[in-house]
This record gives C-alpha cells, sequence and structure tokens, in this order.
C-alpha cells in the first residue's frame, strides 16, 4: 500500500470514530473538495504550463476548542506531475483576546506537514510553521488587516533538501462587501476582497520543495482576490473565488498569474 492510500484509508478511519464520537460530542466535521485552474503556492507555478488540479480533503474542529486538524491531497488534473503531487497534514489552535476593543486580536498556530508520496521521503518533505494574526476592529470601513509568518525547513536533518528553508511574511488587507439582491432568493451577497504583499526570505513552494539559496529574499509578489459563497443547503456550501498575483521576482514566479478556484464543502 503506497503512501497516498494509507492517508486516505487513515482519513477513512478517522471519519468513522468521529461519526461515532459525534453521537454524544458537537464535533465539527467538513469535507471539501477545491478545483483550481492553476495551482500557486506561495507565489511559485507548481503544475507549470497553466495546469489544473483538484484538492479533496477534510477539516476536523474539535468541539470548539479552538483546536483541529486538517488533512488535504494535492493532485494535477494533467500528466506529469506526480513528482509535485503531495498530501498536507496540518493541525491548528485558534483563538484571541481583547474581543470587544478596538485592538481585539485573533489569531491561528498551524503546523503543517508535507509529504510527497511519489518521492523518496528525504528528498522534498518538509514541515512549516504559520502564525496568522488579524484584527477586526482596528480599522474603519470595514478593513481588516492580518499577518502571516511562516517558517518551512525540512522534514530531516540530513535530507536531500536540508539547506533548502526559510521563512514568508504576508502583509494583508481584506473587506467584506455586502451586495443588497444579488440574486432573486437572497436578501443580499457577501463578496471577501483581498489585496497582500509577500516578502520572501528563502521559504520554497510546499509544492516540489526548493527555497533557501535559490531564492532571493526580497518582496515576490502582490496578491488580489474575490469570493463569495453560496449557500447550497443547510451544510452544503459552494464557494467560488478569482485570483489575480503580480509577480514581482523572477526566482519565485517570471510571470503574472490568474486563476479560479470553485470550491464544494459539506459540514456534518
Amino acid at each position: 500500500m503506497d503512501m497516498r492510500s494509507k492517508a486516505l484509508l487513515l482519513a477513512a478511519v478517522i471519519l468513522l470514530n468521529l461519526g461515532v464520537v459525534q453521537a454524544e460530542d458537537e464535533l465539527g466535521v467538513t469535507l471539501i473538495v477545491t478545483y483550481v485552474s492553476r495551482y500557486i503556492d506561495k507565489g511559485y507555478d507548481c503544475y507549470p504550463e497553466n495546469h489544473s488540479g483538484i484538492q479533496p480533503g477534510i477539516d476536523v474542529d474539535l468541539y470548539g476548542t479552538g483546536f483541529g486538524f486538517k488533512v488535504t491531497d494535492f493532485r494535477a488534473n494533467g500528466s506529469n506531475f506526480e513528482n509535485c503531487e503531495k498530501i498536507e497534514y496540518e493541525a491548528y489552535y485558534r483563538n484571541g483576546f481583547l474581543e470587544d476593543e478596538n485592538y481585539a486580536t485573533n489569531y491561528k498556530i498551524s503546523w503543517v506537514y508535507h509529504s510527497f508520496p511519489d518521492q523518496p521521503k528525504n528528498l522534498c518533505n518538509e514541515q512549516e510553521l504559520e502564525t496568522t494574526f488579524w484584527w477586526p476592529n482596528i480599522l474603519p470601513g470595514g478593513l481588516v488587516p492580518s499577518y502571516i509568518a511562516a517558517l518551512g525547513w525540512p522534514s530531516e536533518g540530513k535530507a536531500a533538501n536540508r539547506n533548502n528553508g526559510g521563512w514568508a511574511h504576508i502583509f494583508a488587507l481584506s473587506r467584506d462587501l455586502t451586495v443588497e439582491d444579488f440574486l432573486p432568493e437572497t436578501t443580499e451577497q457577501v463578496f471577501h476582497l483581498l489585496a497582500a504583499v509577500i516578502y520572501n526570505d528563502g521559504i520554497g513552494p510546499g509544492c516540489r520543495g526548493g527555497g533557501g539559496a535559490s531564492v532571493d529574499h526580497d518582496w515576490s509578489h502582490a496578491l488580489f482576490g474575490i469570493s463569495t459563497e453560496f449557500g447550497i443547503s443547510d451544510n452544503l456550501t459552494f464557494a467560488p473565488g478569482f485570483y489575480y498575483q503580480s509577480s514581482w521576482d523572477d526566482s519565485v514566479n517570471p510571470q503574472d498569474e490568474y486563476w479560479v478556484s470553485l470550491n464544494m464543502s459539506y459540514k456534518f
């Protein structure tokens, strides 16, 4: 049994056990499938020549404690990208403080393991520690600033990619825009607007390793996006999005990118 089959079997076992636990406790389980017309990760084009990808996964919220974990399988919709396909395991904790103050601060801390089933374990597998802060009340007009610090490093000290790794610093502004009577069946529709700039301090793409000395330590790109959600039923949500990347550093990406994301999620 290969690594991907083992991971999917593990996810199935977890689902079965969570179904038993959920009968007595409130547990959030969400199944997610995302289609992307291009898979862009930290500014890098993971499937060159504009190939699309499919990303099925499961997100588990542990009883509203703020703790959770997520497993996502990143697959290319095309051949010759097997070495770039990965399974991503994420454990996270989210919380906040000063909830009713202008300086209300929310945060999320994530540990992510990037596993490449079709490559040797000591060649490309990486770990990542990501901390996100956002401040929902600090700016007027519904603007929400956020900051993400991501640190990536090889999964093994003596791995072939042991010299790779580094930081990424992401500074973003987001805003929710409400449109009245957008559809006949709804009174309003909320669109999520995003603008971000990214400083790459050596981090490589989680899709195929790299980083370190091969990447310029510089402002690498800007990202702009718009997305929304449509409630298909009480538990089923469809969320389309459009994103544009202005690329500034050829060591990360020599060209601008744009892509569509189509997300379908079902929450138990």
